[in-house]
């Protein structure tokens, strides 16, 4: 029998309720979950976790989301790990500039749960 490797989800929410319910709900799907609160450590973090996937809030204080993610796709090694975008924002224009930054998918808040789980089993 194959031991089953559980994906690596880094989740940047400054949030401290958002991140906890979104780690929380993807331990609870047997994915392993790093949070990270400050967008300033985001790169970081993703180089020594090496995750899957990235959950990226847009908006937080000292970076912001878009600036995270077009660092992210800039990096030979981390461009290619897909990011999930969740944001409070919902319009059209909204959407099409966190695409243009490089997210792979975009859901916005409040988010519904099975749908959350749905866009991350879509990339992992």
């Amino acid at each position: 029998m194959v031991a089953r490797v559980a994906k690596k989800v880094l989740v940047v929410e400054d949030n401290e309720l958002n991140l906890k319910l979104f780690c929380d709900l993807l331990r609870a799907h047997d994915y392993l979950a790093e949070p990270v609160r400050d967008g300033r450590e985001a790169v970081v973090r993703a180089r020594e976790f090496a995750p899957d996937l990235i959950i990226m809030d847009i908006q937080m204080p000292h970076v912001t989301g878009y600036e995270i993610i077009l660092e992210l796709k800039a990096d030979d090694v981390l461009s290619t790990i897909p990011v999930m975008a969740v944001t409070a924002y919902a319009g059209r224009e909204d959407e099409d500039r966190i695409r243009a930054a490089g997210a792979d998918a975009y859901i916005s808040k409040p988010i519904s749960l099975a749908r959350f789980m749905e866009a991350v089993r879509a990339f992992v």
